[in-house]
């Protein structure tokens, strides 16, 4: 069996490590630390925690307002609530002035599962790319999650980064470094690109999987920094292919799959489908169940492939 593994975990364990090596590292959390993880950073280092409360607003200013005395905040909630409610002051007194905060959030996507529609966050992605400054990133897995966590408190300036709640496949291993110049490739192939983040990644593995054995090959790349894109990677994979499928754990509108295809509009127009959200909200409901149930499946992958390589062939020449 597969090891699962939760990237809230990676998360809170990230804080510590950070917290020992850095003084200057601070963690705000809207009254769901033990949720989100950021508990584990407050029971070892307690006077550099901050429980702001169901105040996602007030968490923003304030993270904005530790980072213009030279501290490094990570402020976190649920996706829901961190992008949702906090959406304005993290625009305005975070990104506008282009302040060194990490706005990490657990909870994304579906798999949320039982919480229901008000706290799966399908939007957050297409709401935090959209900021002028702002960084966003989906990590894969445990590993990669943690090591952006670490790589990240170097890196200066505004960032989304997306968790998931639920264990995950473990895609890398504890070796892994997180890279902020390109993209794992995780299979090399020649007939479709197949670009995937977060919790979409280990099923596209099996989709990967499915369609070499029926003969096609597939380029399966881990799209985990969404913005800024790493177009040139990308392009190179989709000249290579001439068909692409986006498979996110996201709405289709806005999000991973809406950044790929404006930058093949621009410079390589080619067939390309999409694998997320519909125009839809989600419902409470197990979350593996929920995956197949909207869509974010194995079978969804292998189906979008083969339609987009049908129509790679029927092109006009």
């Amino acid at each position: 069996m597969t090891e699962k593994k939760a990237m809230r975990d990676a998360y809170g364990e990230a804080l510590i490590a950070l917290g020992n090596s850095d003084a200057d590292v601070v963690v705000l959390d809207a009254d769901l630390s033990g949720s989100t993880r950021t508990a584990m950073f407050a029971k070892v280092f307690p006077n550099r925690f901050f429980n702001m409360g169901i105040a996602e607003q007030d968490m923003a200013g304030t993270a904005a307002g530790f980072s213009c005395v030279g501290k490094k905040p990570f402020m976190s909630s649920f996706a829901m609530f961190a992008t949702g409610r906090a959406w304005e002051p993290i625009r305005n007194s975070i990104c506008l002035p282009n302040l060194n905060v990490k706005v990490v959030c657990t909870h994304a996507g579906i798999t949320v599962g039982e919480d229901g529609a008000c706290h799966q966050a399908l939007e957050d992605i297409s709401i935090m790319r959209v900021i002028p400054h702002m960084s966003v990133y989906v990590p894969a897995d445990y590993y990669e999650a943690r090591a952006l966590i670490i790589a990240l408190n170097d890196k200066p300036g505004p960032v989304y980064v997306r968790l998931a709640r639920a264990g995950s496949p473990v895609v890398f291993d504890e070796n892994y470094q997180f890279n902020f110049a390109e993209y794992p490739v995780l299979q090399s192939g020649s007939d479709v690109s197949l670009f995937a983040c977060g919790q979409m990644v280990p099923i596209a593995q099996k989709a990967a999987q499915t369609l070499q054995a029926a003969g096609i090959s597939v380029d399966l790349i881990n799209i985990n920094t969404i913005k800024p894109l790493h177009g040139d990677q990308i392009l190179k994979s989709v000249i290579k292919t001439g068909a692409v499928v986006t498979a996110e754990e996201h709405s289709i509108l806005g999000g991973m799959g809406s950044a790929v295809s404006e930058l093949l509009a621009k410079n390589a127009p080619t067939p390309i489908e999409f694998v997320g959200t519909q125009d839809v909200f989600g419902e409470s409901g197990d979350g593996d169940l929920l995956m197949v149930k909207y869509g974010l499946s194995e079978a969804r992958i292998v189906e979008a492939a083969q339609k987009a390589i049908a129509r790679k062939a029927n092109r006009p020449s």
